[in-house]
């Protein structure tokens, strides 16, 4: 009995800085490039400042068919920011890693209506990206699926 206990002693002892360094690389699992639930953008998620990002780097449909020019971000609610492009955009930021398996404090920005909200980030079973945008609770939002692309 004594062996085995101390068996299981050594190899928890043995296992736990592997599992606290997986823990670590984690933080980086959600960097790469995600393409969105609509299948018309893609996302490149990267780090700076030691918090997650995400910008727009394709568009299925880049440019405005009104103007025949670049889309902009003409549904921003501030004035100055309706002329920038939608591609290259910022639409996620401020993230951190809680250490286990969520990314939080961030928030997402929709270019499609213009609306900014509280946001975290988790991978389901089978590898997608869950992102969660709320307003004030998390019951209160919509959810969507990214997949990766590389």
């Amino acid at each position: 009995m004594k062996i085995k206990s101390i068996l299981l002693l050594v190899s928890v002892l043995f296992l736990f800085p592997f599992s606290q360094t997986q823990a670590q690389r984690k933080a980086d699992d959600v960097l790469g490039i995600w393409l969105n639930q609509d299948k018309d953008a893609h996302v490149e998620m990267f780090k700076r400042d030691g918090k997650i990002y995400g910008k727009l780097v394709w568009l299925k449909f880049p440019i405005d068919e009104e103007t025949n020019k670049a889309k902009l971000d003409k549904k921003n609610p501030d004035d100055k920011l309706k002329s920038r492009p939608v591609f290259g955009l910022e639409i996620l930021t401020g993230f951190t890693f809680d250490g286990e398996d969520e990314w939080s404090g961030g928030e997402i920005y929709d270019p499609k209506s213009g609306k900014t909200y509280s946001c975290y980030m988790v991978f389901d079973d089978n590898g997608v990206l869950k992102i969660r945008g709320y307003i004030g609770i998390s019951i209160i939002g919509r959810t969507t699926y990214w997949t990766r692309v590389k």
